[in-house]
Parts: C-alpha cells; sequence; structure tokens
C-alpha cells in the first residue's frame, strides 16, 4: 500500500508540483471509512483506473461519483471522499497558475468543483487513463504523467508572467506577505495583482495564504501527533492557538482536535499511512 509524492521530471517542473500517488486494496466487504478531505493550496488532474471514489459535499450534500479522471480546483471546504476496496489514485498537483497557463481557462472557473476532466481535455485523458490501469508499476506511470504533461506544455495557451514567481514565495515561506509586498513582486498595482492572482489560483491571495498556513498545521499535527497545538501554531505562524483554531473552524466546521479525530479513522490510516510531509 502507498501514499508518497513524486519529483516530476526536470522539462515539466515549471507546471507540475508533484505526483501523488495513493494505493490502497481492501478486502471484499470490508467496510471502508471516508476520507475527510481538507482544503490545500492544489489544482490536481486525479486518475482513478481502477475503483473511482464518490465525493460529498459537507457543506451542501451534493454527490459527484463515477468520474474516471477528475480536475478539480482550488478547495476552500471539506469534501468526505468514498472510495472503494481496490483504490488508486494518481494525482497530477500543478503548480499555482499553471492550469491557466496550460488551459487558457480562468482557475476561478473550477474553484471548490470536482468535475469530468474529460470536458476540459478531450478523450485523450481516458486514453491516459486506461495507460495507468496497464502500467507495470509506480515508476511506469510517473512516465506516462510526464508525457501527458509533455504535450500539454506543446499546445500552451498563456505566456509565464512575473506573477507566476510569486506563488513559489508564497508555498516556500512560513513569513506572511502584504499584499503590498506581492505586488511588488509581481510588478503590478495591487488591484491588478489581486484579479491576475484569482485568474491563476481561483481565489484572492489573502484566501489562499491562509489556505496554506492551514495545510501546513495539518500536515504537522499528522507528522508529530503529540506536538501540543499552541506549538504547532506557533510553528505555522499563526499568532495563537485561537487562530489556527478558527481556520480550522472556517475550513472544517469542526475544532482541531475534532476533526483531526475523523482524520485518524481515515483510510489511509488503516495501513499506517498518514498525509505528511513526502518527498
Amino acid at each position: 500500500m502507498l501514499l508518497k509524492d513524486f519529483i516530476p521530471a526536470p522539462d515539466v517542473k515549471e507546471f507540475v508540483q508533484l505526483y501523488r500517488i495513493v494505493h490502497l486494496r481492501f478486502e471484499q466487504g470490508q467496510q471502508v471509512p471516508f476520507k475527510a478531505y481538507p482544503p490545500r493550496p492544489e489544482q490536481c488532474l486525479a486518475f482513478y483506473p481502477y475503483d473511482t471514489e464518490t465525493v460529498e459535499y459537507k457543506s451542501s450534500g451534493k454527490l459527484v461519483r463515477n468520474l474516471p479522471v477528475v480536475l478539480y480546483g482550488q478547495f476552500s471546504e471539506v469534501t468526505h471522499r468514498m472510495i472503494g476496496s481496490n483504490f488508486l489514485v494518481f494525482q497530477i498537483i500543478f503548480n499555482p497558475g499553471a492550469l491557466y497557463r496550460l488551459t487558457g481557462m480562468p482557475a476561478s472557473a473550477i474553484t471548490n468543483q470536482y468535475l469530468d476532466a474529460e470536458i476540459f481535455f478531450s478523450a485523450e485523458i481516458r486514453n491516459v487513463n486506461e495507460q495507468l490501469y496497464a502500467a507495470t508499476g509506480y515508476n511506469s506511470m510517473i512516465e506516462i504523467a510526464n508525457d501527458f504533461v509533455r504535450r500539454l506544455i506543446k499546445k500552451i495557451k498563456k505566456p509565464g508572467l512575473l506573477i507566476d514567481g510569486v506563488f513559489p514565495l508564497l508555498l516556500g515561506s512560513q513569513r506572511k506577505f502584504t499584499l503590498q509586498q506581492l505586488a511588488h513582486e509581481a510588478c503590478l498595482s495591487t488591484k491588478q495583482l489581486e484579479r491576475k492572482f484569482k485568474e491563476r489560483t481561483g481565489v484572492n491571495p489573502k484566501l489562499f495564504e491562509r489556505i496554506i498556513r492551514f495545510d501546513q498545521a495539518f500536515r504537522l499535527k499528522n507528522s508529530y501527533p503529540k506536538m501540543d497545538w499552541l506549538r504547532i501554531a506557533m510553528e505555522c505562524d499563526y499568532h495563537d492557538y485561537q487562530h489556527l483554531a478558527k481556520d480550522y473552524k472556517d475550513f472544517t466546521s469542526l475544532s482541531p482536535n475534532a476533526f483531526h479525530e475523523i482524520e485518524n479513522n481515515a483510510p489511509e490510516r488503516q495501513f499506517g499511512l498518514s498525509e505528511k510531509y513526502y518527498s
């Protein structure tokens, strides 16, 4: 069983942050718990070569099911994801802004959306999923994904801009940036920055920073379960525990402890796996 992040080929790293493979196999008839999937700073193309998953929006109860390849944008709410007994998902997690450059589609069109990827990428996406099904191992899957992204890059719709250099700053640092600092880095006015930022990520800079910080706290707690919440708050640049608890409440509707009680019962935990910082 596997839950691991993989580094993409050098020639696609401008567009792909990482590949993530989650492979879990349960006994037939075994009851599989749901996964409470929290917001994270990701835009993703997810392939399901074996069993698909059913997604329930916790806020509305909306259900989406039976999609072999899914495109989803930036989420700011929890979804519950139910999987089958033979589950493998291969995720292409794009760098912020990369999907906009590759497709020309504003990221705001897919914010909080779990969509049939064939609508955006044509029937070729089905062929890639079939190749993943027939792959002889995880390394073969990674090469299939690299080749697919290379084909996308050849048909790129939008050029890179200085604002695309802002996203690695936000993802790679725990310091907070003001809107003015980000605008300066991008050589834009603050209004231009906010417009182009949302065009590329689907959300405004402040919300994106909050999601990054929340995701850091979530993964740090998974990596070090015995670490107390005050220390996690300080490590992730929260002003205090109350600010961290507010983000958990806003993004999950639960307290940190209550959400991690659910996380501790997630499907991958049945195999001693958890969402940590993988490399």
